[in-house]
């Protein structure tokens, strides 16, 4: 197939594709006249996507936690259009439940989808996009990346991890041409709150009270959520459109509220201790402050 296409349209790789932030961004991506190869493991759904718009709009059926899935979807859309312009690692899945009731393997799966699948991704174009010399990749974190929260620790953990690993990505790849920017949003109205999420292997009877209101919160805000992914999705086109777009966009007064009371307590906490963690140093060593 010819990968020839316009100047001004940018060519889109998006995991998740099928549903939630995925479906909305590939969306309006079709609608502003780009080019999408969308991606999820459910094939019916992206070529829902795609009706109309074939010319443009590749669906391709993968699980992101498969090496060679990733590598066939980098290879298909190089392929089919010639490069990627933007990456948006969107795919994962949220929890409910306490840190000791999740086995192991659970752990691992959470690490797998939400931090290592996005991660492998985006090492899988960062070779094109080097190539070319230009470059976006957003990658869809949460504020639970930044703040830890009851009944979700194994997502925690997996996000904090993609965290870091994509603000390092973005010191070292700006000097490329490469944009790299976390998305993290508040509540939105997305299949995230409902049964999609993972449920730990069993029940500890010691941590209901501190469960049990979270699990109350997802059942009763399923649908009802005030973040609206249309409009997310929006704000994701523009920072890819921006020349100089952020390392982080967070998204949503509830998320904005959450991190402003968070690094208040950070502080706090930090401060309580700061002079007595200060006193650590050899008497006689100079100090020499790390260099980022």
């Amino acid at each position: 197939m010819s990968n020839a296409h316009k100047k001004d349209q940018k060519v889109w790789l998006i995991t998740g594709a099928s549903s939630g932030f995925g479906k909305s961004l590939a969306e309006a991506v079709i609608a502003n006249g780009d080019i999408a190869v969308v991606t999820a493991r459910r094939l019916d759904r992206l070529q829902a996507i795609a009706r109309g718009h074939e010319d443009r709009v590749l669906p391709l059926a993968v699980d992101v936690t498969a090496a060679a899935a990733r590598d066939k979807a980098v290879a298909d859309t190089l392929a089919r259009f010639g490069r990627i312009d933007v990456l948006a690692n969107v795919a994962g899945r949220g929890v409910a439940g306490a840190c000791e009731e999740f086995s192991l393997e659970q752990l691992r799966e959470q690490m797998e989808l939400n931090f290592f699948a996005a991660a492998e991704m985006t090492r899988a174009v960062l070779p094109q996009m080097r190539k070319q010399g230009s470059g976006n990749i957003l990658t869809v974190s949460s504020i639970a990346g930044l703040v830890a929260m009851n009944a979700a620790g194994p997502y925690c953990a997996a996000k904090f991890a993609i965290e870091g690993w994509t603000e390092s990505l973005a010191i070292e790849a700006r000097p490329l041409g490469i944009h790299v920017t976390l998305v993290e949003p508040g509540a939105f109205r997305t299949e995230f709150a409902g049964d999609v999420n993972m449920r730990p292997v069993q029940s500890i009877e010691a941590y209901r009270p501190m469960v049990e209101p979270f699990e109350t919160y997802l059942d009763t805000s399923a649908g009802k959520q005030m973040g609206d992914p249309d409009k997310a999705a929006r704000r994701m086109l523009e920072v890819v459109a921006s020349a100089a777009p952020p390392v982080r966009l967070m998204l949503g007064r509830d998320a904005y509220s959450i991190w402003d009371a968070t690094i208040a307590k950070r502080q706090e906490d930090l401060n309580s201790w700061r002079e007595r963690g200060e006193d650590t140093a050899f008497d006689d060593a100079e100090v020499v402050e790390i260099q980022l």
